[in-house]
């Protein structure tokens, strides 16, 4: 048998040499003739034609690494990534439990990098993962146990003022000035929310101005913090909100007048959805689009994705949560003033943290557009009811209160907060021109 396949492999061989000669007999040059018998089956048989033809045969081993950059896909965790080096769960476990920061090593992000280094015998000498442009976790091997701790960068805080015109939204608009997504929702759902509907209000060429906390490390943006100032100017009328923080610590927006924002306004917020469009507006004689006949629509529509949630406009208690015929799901809350009653229709599902009977705050979410009940697609119904009679919720006046001020609490105000009015009215020295400018365009369109 042996014999056999020693015929066969020199019959191979040969007539591999006998082609490379007959190639050297056609060139101009020399070619130099290396058989290579790395692809046969076995060592053995390697090692038998090895020393057939009177080489001394050695088993290549692939070189492997001891510095990696490991790209993190989605869904891999050290746990998927260590055997992938031919490390085990016991260095694992000395990394993630040497101390708190070691468990940090569990959130990893996708497309992040980290750094694998391994020792002579490739064990693991140290990881590296850098989480963002200031926080760096590092795992070093320190005998038979780690070290993990986490280098931080400093921050250079500075204040920053971005400006813009409306083109399409706020959100839009306002990410183009440089705003991030935290400081538009600030804007809008906790600084203007009573003052400014932005779904109705906001028109295209209407200006905006906001001074904010910016963080800056080696040059690049990291963070954005509070909102210091901001104004908006819509249809030619400012709308102006500063920061003040009071001796006790508690921050809240107030006026240019020292007003306090909140508590002037919060009786009820003007929209229930952020950012949604009112796709059907109140219409005592509107014509209903199933059951094709005048019907009165004592509300306003929101039209919006299923699932977008759903909040409450005032603080009060859930007096009525379920089916309600064509509404479908529906959440009524009667507000802390009797007087007034909010409705909220066609959901999808409810908030289950909230029943008959539950007190809610100002802005807590009560349930989830959807199209449950009459609707043609995913929308939110909102009604808003003064003395039991229906009014409509763009327009309806609300009702404000005013806190009490004292000199001392004056003078604070306006030494904290100067320095922020004045850089607004700085920053745009035609300020009185543009907000003329705005309310004769809308004058010319009312033509």
């Amino acid at each position: 048998m042996k014999n056999k396949l020693y015929q066969s492999l020199f019959l191979g061989i040969t007539s591999a040499i006998a082609a490379s000669a007959s190639y050297a007999l056609i060139t101009p040059r020399n070619v130099e003739i290396q058989a290579s018998v790395s692809s046969l089956a076995t060592p053995s048989i390697y090692e038998e034609t090895a020393n057939f033809l009177g080489h001394t045969a050695e088993l290549e081993q692939p070189i492997r690494p001891r510095k990696i950059d490991h790209v993190i896909q989605s869904g891999e965790n050290l746990s998927s990534i260590f055997p992938l080096y031919g490390l085990d769960n016991n260095t694992l476990d000395k990394i993630t439990k040497a101390n708190e920061i070691g468990a940090r090593f569990a959130d990893l992000a996708v497309d992040k990098i980290l750094k694998i280094e391994l020792d002579k015998e490739y064990n693991l000498e140290s990881l590296v993962y850098k989480k963002d442009l200031v926080h760096t976790l590092i795992a070093s091997k320190n005998g038979d146990a780690f070290d993990v701790r986490m280098d931080s960068k400093e921050l250079e805080e500075t204040e920053t003022l971005a400006q813009g015109t409306i083109t399409s939204s706020l959100s839009n608009d306002g990410q183009k000035a440089g705003l991030s997504p935290s400081i538009i929702n600030k804007l809008a759902d906790k600084i203007f929310a009573w003052d400014i509907d932005f779904n109705k209000d906001l028109q295209v060429d209407d200006k905006f101005t906001v001074i904010y906390e910016q963080s800056i490390v080696d040059g690049q943006r990291f963070d954005t913090g509070e909102v210091l100032a901001a104004e908006f100017i819509i249809s030619g009328k400012s709308y102006s909100a500063v920061r003040y923080k009071d001796k006790e610590g508690n921050v809240e927006y107030y006026s240019p007048q020292g007003k306090n924002i909140r508590k002037i306004r919060k009786t009820f917020l003007r929209s229930p959805i952020e950012f949604a469009r009112v796709s059907s507006h109140f219409n005592l004689r509107r014509k209903h689009p199933i059951l094709n006949r005048i019907r009165a629509h004592r509300g306003v529509d929101y039209a919006a994705r299923s699932g977008t949630p759903i909040q409450t406009v005032g603080d009060g208690k859930i007096v009525f949560r379920g089916r309600k015929g064509g509404y479908g799901n529906v959440v009524i809350v009667q507000h802390d003033d009797k007087k007034y009653k909010s409705l909220y229709a066609h959901m999808s599902k409810f908030n289950g943290k909230f029943k008959i009977g539950s007190k809610v705050k100002q802005g807590d979410v009560v349930g989830y557009v959807g199209k449950s009940g009459l609707a043609t697609g995913p929308h939110l119904h909102y009604e808003f009811l003064v003395s039991g009679t229906h009014k409509n919720p763009l327009t309806v006046k609300l009702p404000r209160t005013e806190p009490k001020k004292n000199k001392a609490f004056i003078a604070r105000f306006k030494a904290q907060t100067q320095p922020y009015l004045n850089r607004l009215n700085e920053s745009s020295t035609d300020t009185a021109e543009i907000k003329a400018e705005a309310l004769f365009d809308k004058q010319v369109k009312k033509l």
